[in-house]
């Protein structure tokens, strides 16, 4: 890859190490409300609420806020799930929720966001991501049919944006590649591969326990380290020689990392189909504007001939090498923790 664009590099590194710093980085756990509407005005209530980290058994602090018109009709129900913890109960909404404004209390203080999906009696589904600068939505009126389907695009989008080991693996990947071919089929290898285990864990098929597989995410980007030094010195590997297959082989075990954002929801399942498209149809456009970003930056400092120290060409390197390997025993500990 030409001098350029290590240049580049090194500044989106440099974004991306602070970004990364504060925490492990890694998973959007969005929260899920429900709401199946099974008599008019009467509704079942499923909550999903998410913990504080992936090891902790603190529940995020965050609540819905039902309309003045709703009163609950029953005791919560509560079980735990895996890193989250699951409420069931029922309420009456006079005159029903069409129209009316949901929100969540409490979300303005957390980097996370809450999947509304109300099943109206009709059958018609909406669909909402409400985020800490909007806790809240007004739902659409009766005579409304428009659908909410496309919120799923915008968690693709927001997942792979927020997933910052995910675009450092692939910022490794652009280090080692040597020309644009060779970039179209690793980007394109990468892109199979995590498609591939995103649709088998959102349907259930297999699942990996999070500690390992966020050990093993972090493995896959302090592996790129050594090849990216390797690719300086004129050496070569295997890696250097066939990138695109070693983005597929570790694509697959990113794409598990994808599926914790979509299949922790809940989904029913005639709807999975269509939320496991436009969730990886985000994730791919996320995933393709970062690349093209780093792209069209090339060819601008190209055109303005900007010379950096070699440090400064370096530095992206050492930062995925780095940063792989803090995470590698951050979460590695995380395990051990667990295994204990």
């Amino acid at each position: 890859m030409s001098r350029v664009v290590r240049r580049l590099l090194a500044m989106l590194a440099t974004v991306a190490a602070l970004a990364a710093a504060p925490a492990l980085a890694h998973e959007l756990q969005p929260g899920f409300l429900e709401l199946k509407e099974t008599s008019p005005g009467r509704y079942d209530v499923l909550w999903k609420l998410p913990s504080l980290g992936e090891a902790s058994d603190v529940r995020m602090p965050i609540a819905p806020v039902f309309p003045e018109t709703c009163r609950q009709l029953t005791e919560p129900r509560t079980e735990r799930a895996g890193t989250a913890w699951i409420f069931t109960a029922n309420v009456e909404c006079k005159g029903g929720l069409a129209g009316r404004t949901l929100a969540i209390e409490g979300l303005e203080a957390f980097s996370t966001d809450v999947l509304v999906r109300v099943q109206h009696a009709d059958g018609t589904v909406e669909t909402h991501v409400l985020k800490p600068v909007q806790p809240s939505v007004a739902l659409r009126a009766a005579d409304d049919t428009r659908r909410g389907a496309w919120a799923y695009l915008y968690l693709g989008v927001e997942h792979i944006l927020l997933g910052v080991d995910h675009l450092l693996f692939v910022l490794g990947l652009l280090l080692i590649v040597r020309d644009r071919w060779m970039l179209v089929k690793t980007v394109t290898a990468f892109t199979v591969a995590h498609s591939i285990t995103l649709a088998v864990a959102t349907f259930g098929i297999a699942q990996v326990p999070a500690a390992p597989l966020n050990a093993a995410i972090a493995l896959s980007i302090l592996f790129l380290g050594p090849e990216i030094v390797r690719r300086w010195r004129g050496e070569t590997s295997f890696t250097i020689r066939h990138p695109w297959v070693v983005a597929f082989a570790f694509g697959l075990l990113h794409g598990f990392g994808f599926a914790s954002g979509l299949a922790q929801l809940g989904l029913p399942r005639d709807e999975i189909p269509l939320a496991l498209l436009l969730f990886n149809v985000g994730v791919e456009i996320g995933q393709l504007a970062f690349v093209l970003l780093v792209l069209l930056l090339e060819r601008s400092f190209r055109l303005l001939q900007i010379h950096w120290p070699v440090l400064v060409q370096r530095l992206p390197g050492y930062l995925v090498g780095t940063l792989g390997a803090f995470w590698t025993i951050q979460r590695v500990a995380v395990l051990l923790r667990g295994v204990a």
